[in-house]
């Protein structure tokens, strides 16, 4: 297991070992197997209980993927996951049931997360229904306390999906998760498909909930500014691998992983005149296929520092420094 520091100091909540997640592709004709995405590539990491670890990285890297398979909401190809010291794979149904009251997600898009003929208050009092949880009156008062708590109104609960805005969709969608008082929530880009001006207002929400029910968040995300906003840690994916994963302190002021300097030299200043920039680091090239992934190190074709190694062998993840862990043969 690949722990740092700081995660043994505090109990493991969630551990990924050696997770694989591969989609067949089939051919057209004959329904032969014509390849395989590999999504995710065995990647490994813990989170610590009321700990804030952030997945990073380009658009088709796995992150999302990644994150379903923590839920159990995609079966891994190969590897296991364990909450609270449990094998996820090794749970029944009746066991995964009641792993959801755990652990949910909130969902990238608050206007496709929501069905669009049911009540607010419905929707929120769904999962409640389904795990038996209360009386009726019980979930009607439920239902207007989570309402409240995220900043919504109580006549709020009997209104559709299409009468809110973009902003407080996302607030109704969070009040669903947090409905059974689960103790482990991904959030899987939570502020992308928001204004900018809405954006500030639920990454404080969703802090002030962290810390109000001690929540452990995976978030997952492309911008580093909410990364260096809400995360303790930080796991940077290339190509379904993890190349780095440290602190968010570590991450901000000396990355190691070439890509992950590639990866914060191109996020935008928040004012580039009173900001000094260090040169800013081009890829060469693009993002190879998951299709057909390069041999040795998946960076190696786009990477300034390659040596003849890295065409030929994968760099494990390993730990360098207490709480810091990198995948490259020149580190």
């Amino acid at each position: 297991m690949l722990a740092s520091a700081h995660t043994f100091m505090k109990e493991v909540i969630c551990e990924a070992k050696n997770l694989v997640k591969h989609y067949p592709l089939r051919a057209t004709r004959f329904g032969s197997t014509a390849g395989v995405v590999r999504a995710v590539e065995d990647v490994s990491f813990c989170i610590a209980r009321r700990e804030v670890f952030a997945v990073v990285g380009e658009s088709g890297c796995g992150k999302s993927t990644l994150g379903r398979l923590l839920l159990r909401l995609e079966e891994p190809t190969s590897g296991h996951v364990f909450f609270e010291g449990k094998d996820l794979g090794s749970l029944n149904a009746r066991q995964i049931f009641h792993f959801r009251r755990r652990a949910q997600i909130i969902y990238q898009d608050p206007y496709s997360a929501l069905n669009p003929r049911k009540k607010i208050g419905r929707l929120i009092a769904e999962p409640l229904a389904i795990h038996q949880w209360g009386s009726a009156s019980e979930r009607r008062e439920r239902v207007i306390g989570l309402l409240s708590r995220v900043g919504l109104q109580p006549e709020h609960a009997e209104r559709y999906p299409h009468e809110f805005s973009g902003g407080q969709r996302q607030r109704i969608v969070i009040a669903r998760a947090l409905a059974l008082n689960p103790v482990f929530l991904v959030a899987d880009e939570p502020v992308s498909a928001l204004d900018m001006s809405i954006q500030a207002q639920v990454i404080n929400l969703l802090e002030e909930l962290q810390e109000e029910f001690q929540l452990t968040y995976l978030v997952i995300s492309h911008d580093l500014s909410v990364v260096e906003h809400m995360a303790h840690r930080i796991g940077v994916m290339y190509l379904g691998r993890l190349v780095e994963i440290g602190t968010k302190e570590a991450f901000f002021q000396e990355p190691l992983h070439p890509y992950a300097q590639a990866l914060l030299s191109a996020a935008p200043l928040p004012d580039p005149s009173t900001t000094a920039r260090k040169p800013r680091l081009l890829l060469e090239g693009d993002v190879p296929s998951p299709i057909r992934p390069p041999s040795g190190c998946p960076f190696h074709l786009r990477c300034s520092e390659r040596a003849s190694i890295c065409s030929q062998a994968m760099p494990p993840l390993k730990e360098i420094e207490p709480g810091r862990s990198v995948a490259c043969h020149r580190r």
